[in-house]
Formats: structure tokens, C-alpha cells, sequence
């Protein structure tokens, strides 16, 4: 099961001279991700690197910001993906102490600084939500309000036609038995489209 976190949580190391400041938050996706990311440069305009890497499904990422190939992003993102997180950035700001780490110091250094920012970090289990859209007459749309807040949907909107157009929002895992139980309290009569066709 993915994990999300509750908020953000920071950590901070000093290696050979090199100051390391490592953040873990919770984002929507790339563009915020990438907004944080130029926040962070704005806020640490003297460092020498602010590394990133971001678990987000298809918009996953990892970024070096100049340090060696693959001693940075890469493995940032491998303690994200090992601790099955998604919609998750990390990112660590590098302030240059004068002596270098070598690559195998530079993979140790920014995957501690994530994990230190990682272990007092609340994980929440991440509930992937699924747009349904059904029609229904209006003698039915008070038992089926009732019906899809007992079953922990949540009507995003409603439109009064022909008949009442609901879009539904409820976990991935719960929409077959949604469905049922809609099916069954309308006596077969709700009519559903698939998200983002409205029915």
C-alpha cells in the first residue's frame, strides 16, 4: 500500500565541512514540486546544490543540480520508492564545505539526509479516490445521497435535468460495492458513465 505524509519534516547534517538541509513534504505533482524546489533556491541563494526528487506516479523525478551523475536525485528517489511513498518530494540543499566526498560520499550523504528527514516523518496511507458519474430520477435522490454517505463517498456535484447528475468521488477500492449498493436501493433504475463522461 503508497504512503503519503502528513507534512514536513527537515533534517540536517554536517559532513567534512559540507552543510546537508534535507526536507520531506507532501506535493500534488510536478509543477508544485518544482515551484518548492525554486522556493528552496530563493531561501539558500549561497548554497552550491539543491538536489530533488520527487515519487509522483508518472511524474516521478530525480535531479543532481550539478553533482556527479547519479550521486544525488537517483538515490533520493530510491529511499522514497523503498519507503513505498507517492505524492512525496525530497529535497537537499548542499552548502559546499570545501572538501570533496567522492561519489560513494556523496550517495551516502544525501540518502542519509532524506531518511533522518524520513524517520520522524507521519506517514499516511495514500487512498486513491475514483470520479463516478450517475444519473438518477428524483424520487431516489434522497435514498441515494443517504446510501453514498453511508458508504464514505462524497458528492462533488450535483445537476438537476431531466434527471438528478451526480458526480461521486469514493475510493478506488469501495466503487464495485458503491455501485451495487446504489444499484440496489434505486431498484436498478441509476444510470452510471465512466469518469469523465458525464452521464
Amino acid at each position: 500500500m503508497p504512503f503519503t505524509l502528513s507534512g514536513r519534516h527537515h533534517s540536517e547534517l554536517l559532513i567534512k565541512k559540507s552543510r546537508f538541509i534535507g526536507c520531506v513534504e507532501p506535493v500534488s505533482g510536478r509543477d508544485e514540486a518544482v515551484a518548492r524546489v525554486a522556493a528552496l533556491r530563493a531561501e539558500h541563494p549561497g548554497s552550491r546544490h539543491v538536489c530533488w526528487a520527487l515519487m509522483a506516479g508518472g511524474q516521478s523525478a530525480a535531479n543532481d543540480d550539478g553533482e556527479p551523475s547519479g550521486t544525488a536525485g537517483r538515490p533520493m528517489l530510491d529511499v522514497l520508492r523503498h519507503q513505498e511513498l507517492e505524492g512525496v518530494l525530497a529535497t537537499v540543499v548542499r552548502y559546499f564545505g570545501g572538501v570533496k566526498l567522492g561519489a560513494g560520499g556523496l550517495v551516502r550523504a544525501y540518502t542519509d539526509a532524506v531518511a533522518q528527514a524520513l524517520r520522524d516523518a507521519e506517514r499516511v496511507p495514500l487512498i486513491r479516490m475514483q470520479e463516478l458519474h450517475a444519473t438518477v430520477p428524483y424520487a431516489l435522490e434522497g435514498v441515494v445521497r443517504r446510501e453514498l454517505d453511508a458508504q464514505g463517498a462524497t458528492l462533488a456535484g450535483v445537476r438537476h435535468g431531466r434527471e438528478v447528475e451526480m458526480t461521486i468521488r469514493v475510493a478506488e477500492d469501495l466503487v464495485d460495492e458503491l455501485v451495487a449498493r446504489v444499484d440496489d436501493v434505486s431498484q436498478g433504475r441509476a444510470g452510471w458513465a465512466a469518469s469523465g463522461t458525464p452521464p
